[in-house]
């Protein structure tokens, strides 16, 4: 389940700011585990190194926990994925990417939950309801102008352990990129999808790459992570691979949607 606590050295920003939201949901390479260092199962730590790219800006906000908006920092998934350590993922340079090419004011909806299958996000299930809820929220909270830009998702290590999983991978991902359109109400929102680069040892792994890579949905987009250099546990990115990534998303989103959103408001939706 989603679990939230709360922070209270966070410093709540002006509901009053419009902002362009994204959602950030998957599992835990989406929600951070860059800096994270894992001794044992129950002996985990992030030591709090926070890349130039990754670092605070009074342009980038995230949604808290208790539904708030306040400024962003590393980890951005710190009272949303609460059940492991969370370190560095790809939101925050993501965020700075944009800003750093069209300005404005962008707001980080972190949603993934760690270890998390994609039949966890089915339509129904406390993961996607706590998701559609927090997005709901979050567009409320802001002025008139605010409004979901895109998903960007990071899952599917957990669907690469057995063969059905694997089979039934894509089928269960279209199905729910389109239970979240309708849900929200936004038959074009953009879907940001990053294919696997972990789970490399693990049988399946091409079979749900391949999925991820076939997908052919309208203003759906994968970008591919294969390459990028992970952790000692064959599983999770580097710090750098997560900034590295982040910058990808970005580009992908500025090529693929920026001239969308620059040239039509969805004001019938």
């Amino acid at each position: 389940m989603m679990h939230f606590q709360q922070n209270s050295s966070s410093s709540i920003m002006s509901c009053e700011d419009s902002k362009e939201i994204f959602i950030l949901s998957g599992q835990s390479n989406m929600s951070g585990r860059g800096g994270v260092i894992k001794y044992s199962e129950t002996d985990q730590k992030w030591y709090g190194v926070v890349p130039s790219e990754c670092q605070p800006n009074p342009s980038i906000l995230r949604f808290s926990a208790q539904l708030l908006w306040e400024e962003a920092h590393e980890p951005l998934h710190v009272d949303i994925d609460t059940q492991k350590v969370c370190g560095v993922g790809p939101g925050m340079p993501f965020a700075h990417k944009l800003i750093e090419r069209v300005g404005g004011t962008v707001g980080l909806l972190p949603c993934a939950v760690g270890a998390s299958a994609i039949s966890e996000w089915a339509r129904g299930t406390p993961l996607y309801k706590g998701m559609l809820k927090r997005a709901k929220a979050a567009v409320r909270r802001g002025k008139d102008e605010s409004e979901i830009k895109a998903l960007v998702w990071y899952q599917g290590e957990s669907d690469t352990l057995t063969e059905h999983d694997a089979d039934a991978y894509k089928e269960r991902m279209e199905e729910f990129i389109c239970n979240v359109r309708e849900d929200l109400q936004l038959p074009l929102l953009p879907i940001i999808q990053v294919a696997l680069a972990s789970g490399v040892d693990e049988q399946y792994t091409e079979k749900v790459r391949e999925s991820q890579l076939e997908i052919n949905l309208p203003n759906v987009i994968c970008v591919d992570a294969k390459g990028l250099k992970l952790k000692d546990d064959n599983m999770h990115l580097t710090t750098e691979s997560q900034v590295h990534l982040g910058q990808m998303l970005a580009d992908a989103n500025l090529t693929h949607f920026l001239s969308f959103f620059s040239t039509k408001k969805e004001t019938s939706l």
